[in-house]
Parts: C-alpha cells; structure tokens; sequence
C-alpha cells in the first residue's frame, strides 16, 4: 500500500518539463525589475539639550515606494530617523517635511527640531564662512521621536524611472507617496501604536493637512500637526489679475514690516509688533476690503482718505499708492519700501535687506533672506550627513529645486490649491486631532493673515475650532533661525504635543 501510494508522486518528479508557450497573437506580461533595497546606515549618537543628555539612534536610509498594482518600486523617498534610547512608555513619533513644492526637509532639520543645528548669528543672518555645526538645545527630540522625509524630488529622493517621475509631482501624487511612506515606516518600525504627529512648513502645511484626511482614510489617526508658516488655500497668496483677495490679507504683513524698519508714522510706530499687526488687520478687514470692491467708483475724497491710511499702516508714498491704483503686490512693496536706501526687503523674511544691481528697477533681483540661509544649509547638510551620519553619496542633495523636473500638477479647486477642506474632514472625523499653526510677522511669503482667513472660512463647528492654536513669532517664515524664535517654537510644541496626548 505505501508503496502504490507513492508512485503517482515518483512518476510525477520524473515526468519531462513541459514549459508553456505564448501563443503567437499574446504579449508575455512583464516581470517588474526587483531591486535589492539598500540597508540603512544606523549610527549611535549623544547630545544636549539644556541640563539633559540625550542618547538616541539615527537611522540614514531610503523607503521604497511600489505600485499597488505591480509591486513595481517606482522611487526611492530618503530619510533620516531619530529615535531616543531607552524611551518611556507612549513616546509619541513625529514626521517632518518642508515646502517648496520641490524643497528638502534639511531647513526644520538642521533648523529647528532635529538633535544638531547650523549655527548662525543670534538674529538669524549668515555667519561668515566656513560654517558650524552646534547642538541644538531646543531640540524636539525631548518630546518625540522624529523622522525627517524628502520627498521624490527633493533631497535624495528619485523616481526609479524618469518616464514617471510626473506622477509624484503634484498635489495628489505627492500626498499619496509621502502617506504611503509613513504607513510602510509604522509596519516596519513597529510604531503603529505610537502618538503620531506631522510638522510641515511652508508648502510642507498644504501637503500636511491633505495628508490629514488621507491618512484617516487609510486607517492612521493623527494626534496633532504642526502647521509652520502657513498656505493651504493658494487663492489667499497668488497676486494675480482680479484676485485681490491677496492683497488685503499680506497687508497686515506690510504694517510689520514697515515697522520693523521704522517707516511708519511717529504714532504707530510706538506701538508693539504685535499691536501694530492687530491695528492692521481691523483697517485691511473694514476699511481696505470694503473700499476695493468698488475702488473705481470712490470720490476724490474718498481716495484720498483711502490714501493717507494706506501710507500711514505700509510707510509707503502716497503717490506710490494711488500710482498703483492700491494694488501693491509683494515685489512692489520689497523693492519701495527701502528704495531712499537703495536697498529690498526680504520676501522669506522681511527683515533682511538687500541690494540690487539697479535700485530703480520695479522688483528685487533676489530675496536677501534666502541669499542668507541657503549656503550655510547647504554646506551644514553635506558635512553633516555625509560624516556625523556616515551615509556617502555622491549624487546631488536637492536642497531646494533642481529635483522637479516636471511642472507641478496643483490639482486646482476653483483655480486655486485647496487643501484646507480635506483638513477640515479629518478633524471632523477625528474630533481629537490639534492644531499648532505658527507664524511669523515678517514672513511675506505665507502671511499671518491669510493664515487666519483660511481657517475662518473652513467654517469649522465651534466643539472643533478649540482645537486650533495660533503663535505668533517676531520673525519670518523660517522663524527659527532667530534665537528668541527658536526657543519660543520648542516651548509651544512642547504644550501642544502635551496637550495632544492627554487622555
């Protein structure tokens, strides 16, 4: 019996191969190309952070980023993990991205939260070079674990073919793969029950609250994101013809800026920031935006009133006003506001000033603030990740453009960029989820103000509006880098991490 059992098997092993052939009018599928997955670089580090020492492991490395359909890895998105050693039950993990579209996480790593920093000057200009490395005691690492994405095309971040690279460059595209990365990084880490966080700045906000809904859908409820220099609805910064929604929300930015640099009258100029901005908002809500609904139609008078208020909260001529009908657009007002100096204002931060080749031109050569960040970042980060973390390349880090090589798909709502509703649907799904919006008085790039309008007009239910925190910092967009910013941007994340664990 065992063995009449058996032959069917024996003459199974001993039958020839026969391999099957496409027929002449089929096309053989295409096995997807496997590539070995590179294995991150870990390393062991210590740093300070006031009193404490802080021991914790850096992971260097990349994810990959497959098609559901084929298991095809389509790119590659690099990152860099901090993870505390020996951590307390419930540590909370953070995942961090900047803006651009098309800028790596380098400027909130080595800026503001990661466990080293780029050492500039205590107001946040450029040092001289070459630059230094120092720890950051201000860091979030206290707090919370943090992983640093780049996303594809940005840092060292590629799509494995460049025939789809487009895919990963627009609004869509680029919430889809940063939020499949967190949700591959949760499985592999084994963080699925950690407190999670998002801290985006920039076009890294627009990204972090469509990724808010996104991530719900796909079963990963957030605890809290930190929204720094804010845009998620683009209609509220783009200067464009018969879009002057703009140009009453930068105002307010205008009066700081004025200020700063001492160009307003005796009276305002007495005033606090923070007064001044408050005074500012009430003129462009009830007196500007009313008068622009049907400026042409105003008396003489009425302009003229119109006219000496503008000047008096911006420090700009009166002529200059009436000359550009009150649509100042941003280059207008950097390149006006210090023109008797022969110098700009800065568009990332206005308190930088610059200089241009001609200074009767109508705009800024360039922005004087970013002049002063990028080569410090730049050089920090080579240094840095290249010896502190030992992960060699040569291939370019994209600290900011160079890596999107496709126009970005905005995927636009009404015309404009939108995702402050798919942010609104995730807090009303997840009543739990806060909200730090942080922002600076100098930054022209993504006003205060419009900040505040947009999450106004998301008309959220009052039991969800508590959950939303806005700061104020006597800087720009990346307020960070000015040293009494910094510590005050640690002190409200860690309230508002604290705030976002309680049970």
């Amino acid at each position: 019996m065992l063995a009449s059992f058996f032959l069917p098997l024996v003459l199974l092993f001993q039958a020839p191969v026969v391999v099957a052939q496409p027929r002449p009018t089929e096309t053989p599928r295409p096995t997807p190309s496997v590539q070995p997955e590179e294995p991150p670089i870990v390393t062991k580090h210590t740093t300070h952070a006031g009193s404490r020492q802080l021991s914790y492991t850096t992971t260097t490395g990349y994810m990959p980023i497959k098609n559901g359909a084929t298991g095809e890895t389509e790119a590659r998105i690099f990152y860099i993990a901090y993870t505390l050693d020996n951590p307390p039950a419930g540590r909370p993990l953070m995942f961090s991205f900047n803006g651009g579209p098309g800028s790596a996480s380098v400027w909130l790593h080595l800026g503001a939260l990661g466990p080293r920093r780029i050492k500039m000057m205590d107001d946040g200009m450029m040092p001289p070079p070459p630059y230094q490395m120092e720890d950051n005691q201000e860091t979030w690492l206290t707090e919370t674990d943090l992983v640093f994405i780049d996303p594809v095309g940005t840092g060292y971040s590629r799509a494995t073919k460049p025939e789809i690279a487009s895919k990963f460059f627009g609004v869509n595209g680029d919430i889809e793969s940063v939020g499949e990365f967190i949700r591959m990084y949760l499985g592999r880490s084994e963080r699925w029950m950690s407190p999670l966080f998002l801290v985006g700045e920039s076009y890294g906000t627009t990204r972090a609250s469509g990724l808010s809904n996104w991530l719900f859908e796909h079963g990963i409820a957030l605890n809290g994101i930190a929204l720094i220099s804010t845009v998620m609805n683009f209609q509220t910064i783009r200067f464009a013809d018969n879009n002057d929604l703009p140009l009453v929300l930068i105002l307010p930015s205008y009066s700081t800026t004025a200020w700063y640099h001492k160009k307003l009258p005796p009276a305002m100029q007495s005033k606090t920031v923070a007064q001044v901005a408050d005074e500012s908002r009430k003129f462009a809500a009830n007196e500007y935006l009313p008068a622009m609904l049907h400026i042409d139609a105003l008396s003489a008078s009425e302009r003229d009133t119109l006219a000496d208020k503008f000047s008096s909260f911006t420090g700009l001529s009166k002529e200059f006003i009436e000359r550009n009908n009150f649509r100042v657009d941003l280059g207008e007002f950097n390149k006006e506001l210090l023109r008797s100096e022969r110098r700009t204002t800065g568009r990332l931060d206005s308190r930088f000033k610059g200089i241009d080749r001609d200074a009767a031109s109508d705009n800024p050569d360039s922005d004087p603030s970013m002049n002063a960040i990028r080569p410090p970042y730049t050089s920090a980060f080579n240094s840095y990740v290249r010896g502190e973390l030992g992960y060699k390349s040569d291939v370019e880090y994209y600290i900011l453009g160079g890596g999107i090589t496709a126009p970005w798909n905005f995927n636009v709502i009404n015309q404009y960029a939108d995702t402050s509703i798919p942010l609104k649907d995730a807090m009303a799904k997840n009543p739990y989820m806060k909200i730090l919006v942080a922002q600076g008085y100098y930054d022209m790039a993504t006003p205060f103000y419009a900040a505040e309008y947009t999450f106004s007009a998301m008309n959220l239910d009052p039991t969800l509006r508590k959950n939303i925190n806005f700061e104020y910092y006597e800087a720009g967009h990346m307020m960070y880098i000015e040293k009494n910013s910094l510590a005050k941007l640690k002190r409200d994340a860690s309230a508002f991490i604290q705030r976002s664990v309680q049970r």
